[in-house]
């Protein structure tokens, strides 16, 4: 009988930790054996600022998230990075046929050499996540998936490279590793949540993915199948929730729990006359307000933070929306009004996403808060053979050894 394969996924969020241990069954159907989910500690905006605390929190998601899986299993994880550290640049190269001005074949040496040219030259604080051949021109061509053997004048190959702050990813992995447990591979989380959300389609046709979350907006853009473009901004539901603690002049704990029942960022959806109980809080008596106006200051900030995705999409070279539309998910996806406020200031297609179409998947993660953390589930079982080592943070040969490996591989066009 076939040794069975697991895989851990962690996300590492502002607000939670959440783990996800499962396998792949034999008909290729994803088992979940266990999930762990606590709040997170030591993070902020999506940055690990305490290695202890956030380790702590880790460590009890990873336990919890065992129980039903066994002692042992958990050895390797594919975790989640985000933080407004986080950026990307698309570079491109050629590869000329023979010298002699005839055509010539596309041998993998010269595909590698070329793949290596396209690297960034990093400086000292910089580590590269991804390097991601987005697709190749061949003749003037383009679309060609694997130009290897075939007999060309000039090949083009344009790479998406996605790079972190060196200290944050290291603190990142600090806070995960143990004495059992290390890191396969991160995956920002923009990606992680694209893995688990969108269609072959949304891909094929470009698509803006949002990710917002508590401390974060990951975003990534598909062009043509393939990642284009890749950012993190500092801004999530954590500042919709700050608004209405000082409007309301009541806890974060209270104003989340009255956004996430009353809030609505379309005022307009809200009856005027409808009103909302604010518990008594250090003396206060209980007092009702207006559940319209509270929500037309949560449309003010999400009307910001969409504002400023959208800049950095123009900023990108996009000056409409994709034929895919623009694809909402993360734990503030769930606030009520959201797609038709977007919709109504953006027009073309704007779509709600959770995993909830991935295969053998338990109800309870089939919710925009949890996209990144199945994503990275999936990312671990589709580049289950990926090890990176992220001991020193200017040393990239691995990841280089890595890309070519995928290089050769027409299908499997990613390294984590």
């Amino acid at each position: 009988m076939a040794k069975a394969i697991y895989y851990t996924a962690v996300d590492i969020g502002t607000n939670k930790i959440c783990s996800i241990l499962a396998r792949v069954g034999p008909e290729g159907e994803l088992k979940v054996l266990g999930t762990g989910i606590t709040p997170a500690q030591g993070v902020q905006k999506g940055v690990v600022e305490n290695v202890a605390e956030a380790k702590t929190a880790i460590t009890a998601s990873l336990t919890e998230a065992q129980r039903y899986g066994g002692s042992g299993v958990i050895t390797g994880v594919y975790a989640t990075i985000s933080g407004a550290h986080i950026n990307s640049v698309n570079t491109k190269g050629n590869v000329q046929g023979d010298a002699g001005g005839d055509p010539g074949d596309i041998k993998p040496a010269a595909l590698r050499s070329l793949v290596r040219s396209l690297l960034p030259n990093l400086d000292k604080t910089q580590q590269m996540l991804h390097a991601i051949p987005i697709g190749y021109d061949v003749d003037g061509l383009p679309g060609v998936r694997n130009p290897t053997a075939l007999r060309a004048n000039q090949t083009r190959l344009e790479t998406h490279t996605v790079l972190a702050d060196g200290v944050s990813v290291s603190n990142t992995v600090s806070a995960i590793k143990n004495g059992k447990v290390s890191v396969n591979s991160l995956v920002t989380q923009s990606m992680a949540s694209a893995e688990a959300i969108l269609t072959g389609d949304e891909r094929q046709m470009g698509v803006i993915v949002a990710d917002i979350g508590a401390g974060t907006s990951d975003v990534v853009i598909y062009r043509s199948g393939q990642p284009w473009f890749s950012t993190v901004l500092p801004l999530g539901g954590f500042q919709l929730t700050r608004d209405l603690a000082v409007a309301l002049r009541v806890p974060y704990y209270v104003a989340e729990e009255i956004k996430v029942k009353w809030g609505n960022v379309m005022p307009a959806m809200v009856p005027q006359d409808e009103e909302v109980v604010v518990p008594a809080f250090q003396g206060q008596s209980p007092r009702l307000v207006k559940q319209r106006g509270l929500c037309e200051a949560l449309n003010l900030r999400m009307m910001e933070i969409l504002k400023h995705i959208m800049l950095r999409v123009n900023q990108a070279g996009l000056r409409q929306l994709p034929l895919g539309g623009l694809v909402i998910t993360g734990g503030t996806a769930d606030i009520a009004g959201l797609q038709e406020m977007v919709e109504s200031v953006l027009g073309g297609r704007v779509r709600i996403a959770n995993p909830g179409m991935v295969p053998g998947l338990p109800s309870q993660l089939r919710k925009p808060a949890f996209s990144a953390s199945v994503g990275a589930l999936l990312w671990g079982i589709k580049h289950g053979g990926e090890r990176r080592t992220y001991e020193n943070k200017h040393d990239n040969s691995s990841g280089y050894r890595s890309l070519v490996r995928r290089f050769s591989r027409p299908k499997e066009n990613a390294v984590g």
